[in-house]
């Protein structure tokens, strides 16, 4: 049964091309984060490394293996396969072990990274455990985990956003207002109460697979207790994957018709007002709010606001309130680095195209048989595509301009390297949205490029900081929001700037006078074809 799955995973041609993109990538950022950070073999470089693998990780495995799955069901050609004697639960197990064997192969390409840092002294034969088991692990967990999520019905998920605004809330209050003043606060509450909590937010706070890997490479770290950590960890990962993965086998007939033969909402007709003149822009708008990372934006924006609140009241914080969290991520960037983070996030769907693309071929080519007939052009496409990007990033967006009104109003920063950093952030989703808009028209994916955008120029940023080569960040679209807030651009920051912007216009110049031949001549070339899977 599964032999058919491997041989369609590893054999059509999309998915082989998708599937050595992210195996060079892997091997590429792990090399540049191993030269950065851990090959001079101190802790917190060797800690440094780990939490970029634990990232790096979760987002691989989210790719690799979560947006299959959650793509599948979108597709009614799978219809098929749910009336064959192929049972559901059997062809969800044997897509999700195509996901978790592919997402294995390209976590296997950094091995000789590992086998580098060991034989250079940086790492021991025992630290693979946390370096390598550790984020594999935890990444197929995530994306199984989001997995079952999106497979939810509608009030289950609701239900679930409820509890994790009231996780948010908590890990603010108690995470950053109270931080290291916690047990001060909790001597307000009854004493058996108050020694449960404390408990219990020091569990959390040392049993995740952040805390574990600050603990072992810790100067501190007891061995029996660093391995007991890390090994429960693993278990307790591999259990959340087989869950994860039994709901989600059992949900997928149920999502599959909940999505296509659900009935239709009876306020369909008060829709007319907010569809307007342009029907393909409020569809692709309602397609990525779909599942719109409310959660993700709650945590960034609480905790920016905090932040922010920290920058301006500066010697008037109060002294029973937490400061250590703060303190932290001062020596991590502070402030400009939250700030980039924020417009980078913004940028993902920007250039991703959530809104028009879609996951195969085949689908493509059923839209655009019927969108082509139509009186649409390139500025239909256009504005679509704009307005669901704007529309899933413009929180993000947001939070970054508290921030930067922060840095100046608190002195941090100068208004002038305040305006500077806003402008070099804008500049940033504008350059986002023209690649991502050229590569839809063209009928290329931009998760590679994309990839390399959002989390390669971050790391590369990094490391030109570090190297002492800080003054041609400038020249990297990232740099661009960075450096102003910190006072060091220079005149590369200018020429970055006029070079980013001037490849954005050229690019959405040419893809919105292209648009529909570019359009027509895809569709030309793949209808009617054996589309690759």
């Amino acid at each position: 049964m599964l032999r058919p799955f491997f041989a369609i995973a590893m054999l059509a041609p999309a998915r082989q091309l998708t599937f050595r993109r992210v195996a060079v990538g892997h091997a590429i950022l792990l090399a540049l984060a191993a030269r950065l950070t851990a090959a001079n073999g101190e802790s917190h470089g060797v800690v440094t490394f780990g939490y970029i693998l634990l990232a790096l990780a979760m987002v691989e495995g989210a790719a690799l293996i979560g947006w299959r799955l959650t793509q599948l069901p979108k597709s009614q050609a799978l219809e098929f396969l749910l009336v064959s004697p192929l049972q559901p639960k059997r062809v969800f197990a044997a897509e999700a072990l195509v996901g978790l064997s592919r997402f294995a192969l390209v976590w296997l390409s950094g091995l000789p990274i590992y086998l580098a840092l060991l034989l250079s002294g940086a790492i021991q034969p025992v630290d693979f455990w946390p370096l390598a088991a550790l984020p594999f692990v935890w990444g197929a967990a995530v994306a199984l985990i989001l997995n079952a999520w999106v497979y939810e019905t509608k009030p289950i998920r609701r239900i679930g956003e409820l509890l994790g605004l009231f996780g948010v809330l908590f890990y603010l209050t108690v995470g950053v207002l109270a931080g290291e003043h916690l047990l001060e606060w909790l001597e307000l509450l009854p004493e058996s109460l108050a020694k449960r909590l404390y408990a219990g937010v020091l569990f959390f706070h040392e049993m995740n697979p952040f805390g574990v890997m600050r603990y072992w490479f810790g100067g501190d770290a007891v061995d029996w207790i660093a391995r007991e950590r890390v090994f429960g960890l693993l278990a307790a990962g591999t259990g959340l994957t087989l869950l994860a993965g039994i709901r989600g086998a059992g949900r997928l007939k149920g999502h599959f018709h909940d999505r296509h033969y659900g009935p239709i909402d009876s306020g369909r007709a008060s829709q007319l007002e907010a569809i307007g003149d342009r029907p393909l822009s409020w569809w692709a708008v309602r397609r990525v709010m779909e599942f719109s990372g409310r959660i993700n934006l709650w945590l960034a924006g609480g905790f920016s606001t905090l932040y922010s609140i920290y920058l301006v009241a500066g010697d008037h914080w109060p002294a029973w309130m937490g400061r250590l969290v703060f303190q932290l991520f001062d020596k991590w960037g502070g402030p400009p680095m939250i700030a980039t983070a924020m417009a980078i996030l913004a940028a993902v769907p920007a250039i991703f195209q959530y809104g028009l693309w879609d996951a195969t071929v085949q689908d493509r080519c059923k839209r655009l048989e019927l969108l082509l007939l139509s009186d649409l052009t390139g500025r239909d496409y256009w504005h679509a595509a704009r307005a669901a990007a704007w529309r899933r990033g413009r929180g993000y967006l947001a939070v970054a301009a508290m921030l930067w009104l922060a840095m100046g109003v608190s002195g941090y920063s100068t208004w002038p390297g305040v305006a500077a950093s806003a402008v070099g952030g804008f500049a940033l989703w504008w350059f986002c949205f023209a690649v991502g808009f050229r590569s839809f028209a063209t009928g290329n994916q931009t998760s590679g490029l994309a990839s390399i955008i959002t989390l390669g120029f971050p790391l590369l940023l990094y490391g030109l900081l570090r190297t002492g080569y800080g003054d041609w960040a400038g020249l990297l679209p990232t740099g661009l929001c960075y450096l102003p807030a910190t006072g060091a651009w220079n005149w590369t920051w200018a020429l970055g700037l006029a070079g980013t912007l001037g490849l954005a216009v050229w690019l959405a110049r040419t893809g919105l006078r292209n648009c529909d031949r570019d359009l027509r001549a895809w569709y030309d070339a793949n209808q009617g074809t054996r589309a690759p899977a």
